[in-house]
Order: C-alpha cells, then structure tokens, then sequence
C-alpha cells in the first residue's frame, strides 16, 4: 500500500548506554520511554511500554524502499508487500491467522523503507504469535510463482486505482519532472511493466538481499512484560543469522535543479490542477524543521498565506501539501484544487507570486509562532496514541535513526526567524521549482543541497526529554467497564457516561450530542443542518476563526463538530490540565458562532469541488446511485438521498440567514449525551456542563425519524466511466433484522466469512488470492441498532480492471451461491469467532470506539451487559446456527441491488 501521509514530527528521550544481560540483547539507550536494544545478528529493536493501551502493536520496519530499487525493479519493494502476506512453511495462511487473531494489520512501502504491523488484543498468546510470523516470514516467506502470477493483478489493480485520481498521476509527473537521478522521482507504487513482467528469480534475489535481520528494526508498543518480550524476541530472532555478504546503501546524489520545469496532463475529469514542487533537504538536516514551519505558515488553513491568497479570496477551492521526512535530500510538494468555473491561469500566477514574495514578505514573528503551535500540537498528541507511534516511527527508522523524530520536535520548537526565513529564501527560488513552464536566463540561480552525513555525530549523544510515563493498566473486560462507568442524569437532562482513568499524557476524550426537531420540522432542510456544524468552527461572536485554531493549538486540544438532521454531535480531545478551558471554548463555538457570509461562501465552493471532483470517479458514483436506488423517502424528507445534482442545487441555495435559522430554533439540549473517558475531573466536567446548558433548550423537541425495512430492489446498473482506469462494483442486500434480534449474532459471523477478516474470507479469496482480479474485495453487514426499525443490510464491493468485469460478477455470484448452498466450515466458524472476540477487545481498548459505545448504550437504554451478552451468544453459536442464518437471510446475487461504474466499452 503506498502511504501518503504528511509526516508531522517528534517525540522522545533519556539516554543511558548500559548494556543488558539477554543473551544476544544489548541495550543501547533509552529515549522518553522507548529503549533500544541490539542483536548479535544486528537486529535492532524498540520497546515502548504502555500500560493503559490494553492493546500491543507489533512494527518492524525493512530499511528497503523504491529508492533502493534498480533498473527493472520498479515497484519491487510494494510487490513484496504483497507477497510477504503469502505465507511461510510455519505460517501457511496470513490471512487467516490475522483474522483469527483479531488483528488490525496492514503493510505499507514508502521511499526509504518497508513496514509490517498487527495492532491486537493484549495477551501473551497474541504477542508470542505476532513475533513468529515476524521472524519467520523475515527469511522464510514463499515468494512462490503461482502467488506471484495472481498478486501482480492485484497490485496492477491497485495502481490502475491511483490512475484514476487526477491529483495523483499529477503528483507523481511533477515529481518525477524534478528528479532527474534519484530515485525519489520514482512513485513507490511502481512502473507497470516491472510488475507485470518480474522475473520470480528477480524478486526472490530482491527480497533476500534485503530481508535479514541487520536491515531490519522491530518495534513493539502497548501493554506487555519486558523482560518477557525481550526473552521472546532473543527466541524467535535471535536464531536468524545476519547474512555475510554486507550490505550497502544507495549512492546516487540528485544534481541541483538549474530552470523552473514544466509539466502538463491532460485526462477526463472535471477540477482543475495546479501544484508546485520544491527540492528541500532530508529530514535529518537542521533545514527540514525550518522548511516544515515556512509549508504551515503557507498551507495552513485558515492562517496560511496561499490559503488566504486563494481559497479566502475564492480563487480555488483547497490546498494540501506534504513534504516527507527522507534520508536523503526531498521535496515539498503543494496541491491546490480549483473549480472548472475558475481561471487556473489565475491561481498559478497567484501561486508563484505568492511563494516568490517571501523574499521581499519574510515569515513574521507571528507566523512563527502559529506554525510552532501548530506542529507541536499535531506531534503532542501523536505522542499520546502508543499504537499509531509504533508505526509512526518507521518514517524515521528509514530516514536514519528513529530518534530523529524527537530531534525534529525539539528543532521546531527552538527554531528561530533568522534560521525560517534563511532557509524559505534558499530553497523557495524558481530554478529549483518545477510547475509548469521552461523560463530562460542568462545568470541561471542554483541551490546546492548537502547530502546526508555524520548522521550518527547527531543522534549519538541525543538524550531527548522526560516520558509521559505509561499510564495504567485499563481492563476492558465488559464487567470491569462498567464497574467504574459512572452514569446518570444531570438536572437539566444531559444524561452522562464518565470513565476515569490514567492515560499516557493525562490524555482524555469528551463527546457531547444533543438530539432535536422530527420528521416535519426538519422537512426541506437540505444540507443546511450540516453545513451549519461545519460553519461552528469558523468564528465566535468574540473570536475570529484564527483566534479559535490559535487558542487550540496552545491548548494542544482538538474540537470537532458534526450533524445529521437534528444531530448534533461534539468531540473535544484534550489533556487533564487543558479539558476545562477546551470545554469552555466548545461551548462558545456551538452557542455563539459567528456565522460569517465570506466563511459560508469558501464552504460552498469546497463542498461543490468536492462533487465536481467526484462526477467521473467509479467509486464515488456507484455508491451514490445506490443510495438513491434505496431511498423510500419523498423528497424533502430528512432521511431522502439526493442526486449529484440534487445536492449541488442544495448546496448554491444554502444562505446565511438559513445557517442563522436553524441554528436558532433547532440548537440548544434536547435528547442530550455526554461521554468522558480519560483523566478528567468528573464533577468539575458535571458541573459545568450543567450550568453552560441548563437555559440553553431547543425550540424543536426531538422525535426519532422512522427509517423501517423495506426489501431490496433486485437491480443492477453500469454506470459508465470514460477513461478511468479502475472499476466499481457495489452491491445491497436490505435485511429485516436488528442488533438485539436472536439471529444477529449467528448473522454477524456469517458475513465475517463472507467478506471480512484479513484477506481471507470468501469473496476476498475468490476475487483476490485466486482469481487475483482486485486489489480490495470483501463483504460486510450494517446492522440497526433500532428494534423498531430493524432496516439492516448486508453489502459487498470490489475495485478491478474494468476488462475483468465478468470475472468479476461471476466471482460474486459463485461465491455467494455456494456460501448458501454450502454453508461454512467448523474451521471457519472458530477462526471468526476468535477473531470476532479479539476484535472487540481492540475495541474497547481504544477510546474514541468504546465512547461511541457508551453514547450508544445510553441511547438504547443498555449497559455493557448488552455486549457482553452478545460475546456470549458468539461464543456459543455452532455451525449449525451460522448456516441456518445464512439461509433464512442472504439471497442470489441477483436479487441484490448492484451497481457497477467502470470504464466498461474497452
């Protein structure tokens, strides 16, 4: 899988270079909670402990990436990727271990490196197996020819769906204009033809010349003994030997750019492009930090200059940018969006003018400080999420040493305006650009980049700063839950759900909803109810929307809004000492927003980019078009799904006095929730949310929206798709039937097999490991919580080569004939079970999931023992049960409603 995410940067520290009596197991230091140890056969490996996750995540990272690759071997780190889920002599099935295990699992390839990790449930079983498949898949995967001649389908598959995104191609053309040696000008996705026609040979010499324990760092987090994970890691690698033949690292150095390059695509879609590339120094070198404060001082919304120049000004509708953290010298990159009915020349000249006047417009004091907020707030709470750190740290691992994530943080933070606007002024010239045109001169401007060295004079000595310590041990068994769960009512009606507990950091979580209007009062609303959540952000009667974003970043807080009709649902992400001022701040934005016209205007052109963005894409269409299919509601209806058209129409007749209106008569408590989980006050939380809202009522009073079962309509519809590389196939089968309903259980391990799981359930076999026609396929059930209504539905996908079409249908409807015919096995049975139990230990072990749990329970009037329960009708169901489910429930594939959207006449 390619990762494209903007790397935010941080963390750690506390050096002691003591050596440690495991065998094989050197320590080497220790950094604000993470040690580093070394093995004989220079295995390096990372322990980071943290009690109060209740999960562990197994990381290791291969210092193996497209940059490593050589002439025909494009695209050979990501092919790999794939084939190393193929299986082992020990561990014949990946998939299915992954699943029975109830692992979150996933592989991704970057520049400078390869990474494989499992987030699971917190056991010793679970940790002992996850560091086998590890180890053994390191040296012992199969790399067989047969898994190569269907896997390279799959990750063609996967390439032909990035084709069909036009930022993407994009992307990848203009970085590879600024390349010219280097292999960061090469997507990591790969070249066509060296996937299709590597030779097995070829990809066997590729993965055992980089595959070995001394190119290799195992990082494991969360919740385990450390003695007895250090004694497991010496058992199951320490047998591994290190190869004898060394290995050396890439030498070619990127020439400087000498002229402003130019590239052009031309494809069918509807929104304009426009992006610029910069060359920059790697994420080691003192002018990366410098470089990530000038791209937020541009990029950042709403404070940013490029934002303000364009989407302010109504010239574009957004902006993104990233710049990766590499081992050698990189890019910024910067993408902005613009409407078919605006003028790119326009944005592209704004664009440039706005990046070339930074020499003469110096990044002020001001911004300095807003981008430090800014990064360091990303990073702070990057460093409170354990599991999402052990893969995090990866982007470091391959870019020299995973201490550099803490150097970068402390660099930020020292960062001084003579060093930002040194570095913006060097490196942000037009000869070292590449947008869109050649421009000549006789006194041609260069910017000479130094390569990576003495990496190791930087990390060596590098002591960081005090952890955050490691929490404690939460146990998410349902009885213990609800022990310490706290609920009740407050006096003017928010009912309430309230875990307190350590988290690392003294990180808690707080969600608020208030539910209000029926099915009349919300009649003809449209988008207005929504795009009044999104206009809470953007400014107070007494705060502009930068002063907000501002107050946040110093808080290191996030609040976030969202709604649905007469939903209205608020998460604010905090720390122990910042919770109560983040709730007060939450509280101004929802009852005193600004509502400003300029702020309404930039959210229409965004939302009508979006659609516009969307009209040609397969995936987008097909499930648009199923929606509508499925509406049993007239027009006008809260519940009515729109057409394409409908909501453009929607969104150009929204005004600001309807914003007004309806947050007038429909805000205030109606059917009100409040959940907290972390280290948070309770009574002071209590206490304030009593006051703040007790004459804060809605004129509206909330009645549930009827939303009843009805059957499926047996159709099916191509959409067509001109030019899109990639297809879409969507299918629903509407069930009468809900969460409390006897059958749900036996139901909801039934579609498991079908097409959940890890790779391994019966569409996903079919489709991906055998016919080897689609990169994502599967199945799932969306079951209603509401015994009233019971209107569930069972629902599959698939995303292939339009010319593997008829592979595709009949793949779908052989597999869920036979899935009724047959029914399943006692294998299958206990391996989703496992995984079904383990899952929801994962679950509940993660905050934001287990308070949407709690909101919900409270809603419907349950406790923990509703899932725990559940557990135990799992536990109990036989094959029997499973099979008598699947017949009274799925039917033919041609009695469900399908739509597929492909490129279909080639």
């Amino acid at each position: 899988m390619i990762m494209k995410t903007k790397i935010i940067f941080t963390l750690l520290i506390s050096l002691v270079s003591v050596s440690l009596s495991y065998g094989q197991l050197k320590k080497v230091t220790t950094v604000e909670g993470i040690t580093e140890y070394k093995m004989d056969n220079g295995l390096k490996v990372l322990l980071f402990p943290d009690n109060s996750s209740q999960t562990i995540t197994v990381n290791i990272t291969y210092l193996v990436g497209s940059r490593h690759e050589g002439y025909g071997e494009k695209g050979m780190a990501h092919l790999l990727e794939h084939m190393v889920f193929k299986g082992t002599p020990n561990h014949p099935n990946i998939p299915k271990e992954l699943s029975s295990h109830g692992a979150r699992p996933n592989g991704t390839t970057w520049y400078d490196r390869t990474n494989y990790f499992e987030t699971f449930n917190a056991t010793d079983d679970n940790l002992e197996w996850a560091l086998d498949l590890e180890a053994d898949r390191m040296v012992n995967s199969y790399i067989a020819k047969k898994d190569l001649e269907s896997e390279f389908s799959v990750v063609r598959n996967e390439f032909e769906s990035g084709e069909n995104d036009p930022s993407r191609v994009l992307m990848q053309k203009v970085i590879s204009a600024g390349y010219i040696w280097h292999n960061y000008g090469n997507s990591t996705i790969g070249n066509r033809s060296d996937i299709e026609r590597v030779p097995i040979e070829n990809l066997k010499a590729f993965y055992k010349k980089f595959y070995r324990p001394d190119n290799a760092v195992l990082m494991v987090t969360g919740k385990f003994d450390e003695d007895k994970t250090l004694a497991l890691i010496e058992k199951k690698f320490g047998i591994l030997e290190k190869p004898s033949v060394p290995l050396s690292d890439s030498y070619t150095k990127e020439p400087a750019q000498d002229g402003e390059k130019t590239v052009h695509l031309s494809r069918v879609g509807d929104l304009q492009l426009v992006s610029a590339m910069y060359h920059t120094p790697a994420g080691s070198h003192e002018d990366y930090a410098a470089m990530a404060i000038v791209e937020n001082a541009l990029t950042d919304e709403p404070s940013g200059r490029l934002y303000k120049a364009l989407i302010e000004n109504q010239k574009a509708s957004s902006i993104w940018s990233f710049s990766p953290f590499t081992k050698e010298p990189g890019f910024l990159y910067i993408n902005v969006d613009v409407p078919s009915d605006k003028d790119a020349n326009e944005v592209e000249k704004t664009l440039k003018q706005t990046l070339d006047d930074i020499k003469n417009q110096p990044i002020t004091q001001e911004e300095l400080d807003r981008a430090k907020a800014n990064l360091l707030k990303q990073i702070d709470q990057i460093f409170r999420n354990s599991a999402y750190l052990g893969t995090y740290m990866s982007e470091f691992i391959g870019a020299g040493d995973w201490r550099l994530a803490f150097i970068q943080r402390d660099r930020i933070e020292n960062m001084t305006l003579e060093q930002v606007n040194k570095s913006a002024k060097k490196y942000l010239i037009a000869t070292n650009r590449t947008i869109g045109r050649f421009k000549p001169t006789k006194q041609p401007e260069r910017v000479e980049i130094d390569h990576t060295q003495d990496l190791e004079a930087l990390v060596s000595n590098y002591t960081g700063k005090k952890d955050m310590g490691t929490g404690e041990a939460f146990d998410v068994s349902y009885d213990a839950i609800q022990s310490r769960l706290d609920t009740g009512e407050l006096s003017n009606g928010i009912a309430f759900g309230i875990i307190e507990k350590n988290n690392r950091g003294k990180t808690v979580r707080v969600s608020f909803s208030t539910r209000n209007g029926n099915a009349k009062s919300l009649t003809d609303k449209g988008v207005v109810p929504s795009f009044t959540a999104s206009m809470l952000n953007k400014g107070t009667t007494s705060k502009t929307r930068q002063q907000i974003e501002d107050e946040l970043s110093k808080l290191k807080s996030s609040i976030s809004f969202r709604a649905s009709n007469g939903n209205l649902y608020a998460t604010v992400v905090s720390t122990e000492e910042n919770l109560m001022p983040s709730l007060t701040l939450m509280s101004e934005m929802l009852k005193n927003p600004a509502f400003e016209e300029s702020e309404l205007e930039k959210l229409k052109t965004e939302s009508l980019a979006y659609l516009e963005s969307n009209k040609t894409e397969p995936q987008f269409l097909a499930t648009k078009r199923m929606s509508v299919i499925n509406n049993v509601h007239p027009k006008g209806h809260p519940l009515y799904n729109m057409t394409v058209e409908e909501e453009e129409a929607a969104i150009k007749a929204v005004t600001i006095e309807d914003i007004k209106k309806f947050h007038k008569n429909f805000y205030g408590l109606g059917r009100s929730i409040l959940v907290g989980i972390g280290d948070l006050p309770s009574t002071e939380v209590k206490g304030f949310m009593t006051k703040e809202f007790t004459k804060y009522r809605s004129k509206n009073r909330y009645e549930r929206l009827k939303n009843p079962h009805v059957a499926s309509k047996d159709i099916h519809e191509d959409i067509l798709t001109p030019d899109k590389k990639n297809a879409m196939t969507f299918g629903n089968l509407n069930i009468k039937i809900s969460q409390d309903h006897e059958d749900y259980a036996a139901l909801s391990i039934g579609a498991t097999i079908l097409g959940g799981g890890f790779l391994n359930s019966r569409i996903a076999d079919r489709l991906r490991q055998k016919d080897g026609v689609s990169y994502g396929a599967g199945a799932g059930f969306r079951a209603d919580f509401d015994a009233q209504d019971q209107n569930s539905s069972m629902y599959l996908y698939a995303i292939y080569a339009p010319e593997n079409y008829d592979k595709v249908q009949l793949g779908f409807q052989e597999e869920i004939d036979r899935f009724i015919k047959e029914g399943i096995t006692q294998d299958e049975l206990k391996d989703a079970v496992n995984g079904w139990i383990q899952e929801e230990n994962v679950s509940r072990a993660k905050d934001a999931e287990l308070a949407n749990m709690i909101n919900n329970n409270i809603f419907y009037g349950r406790s923990m023992d509703f899932q725990k329960s559940l557990e135990e009708q799992v536990k109990s169901l036989t094959v029997s049960d499973v099979n008598k489910a699947i017949q009274k429930y799925i039917k033919p594939y041609k009695i469900w409603t399908v739509v597929n959207a492909g490129d279909f006449k080639k």
